[in-house]
């Protein structure tokens, strides 16, 4: 038996139930038990191995406040496409980072938060551990100036 495929339209529809439901703070259980479904159901409709039919696709979109037509792109973008800029945000903590610097005014500090994601991004898998280091040391200056306040 051949494996199927998912359409390109149903894993675009997927990804954007899976933005706007992060977007709204909602688990996939939350949704699921909103729209009522198992939460595996909702985790195939965002990958788009499942199809949603109309009936549940206008119950997500009540549910999530938006209309049908947001869980669609415009016609020039018909097909999903894995470069989307969209479809990023779909990837886990991309809107939670994306938020935070959203949040961020200085535009030199701007420039610095994109250059540092990027080298980090770009760090060959066994070096990312000399940056967790950093973080970590800044995390233990973190707890003290917590507990100096405190006490």
């Amino acid at each position: 038996m051949v494996a199927r495929t998912p359409d390109p339209l149903d894993v675009m529809v997927g990804t954007k139930i899976r933005v706007f439901r992060t977007h709204r703070g909602m688990s996939q259980s939350d949704l699921a038990g909103k729209i009522g479904v198992a939460f595996q159901q909702v985790q195939k409709y965002e990958k788009g191995i499942n199809r949603v039919g109309a009936s549940r696709l206008s119950r997500i979109a009540a549910v999530l406040g938006i209309s049908i037509g947001e869980l669609f792109e415009s016609s020039e973008h018909k097909a999903a496409n894995s470069k989307s800029p969209f479809r990023l945000l779909a990837e886990r903590d991309a809107l939670r980072v994306l938020k935070a610097f959203a949040r961020t005014s200085d535009p030199r500090l701007r420039r610095a938060i994109a250059r540092l994601v990027e080298t980090v991004a770009d760090q060959p898998p066994g070096a990312r551990s000399a940056v967790a280091r950093p973080v970590a040391a800044i995390r233990r200056q973190r707890r003290r100036k917590t507990s100096a306040t405190q006490a």
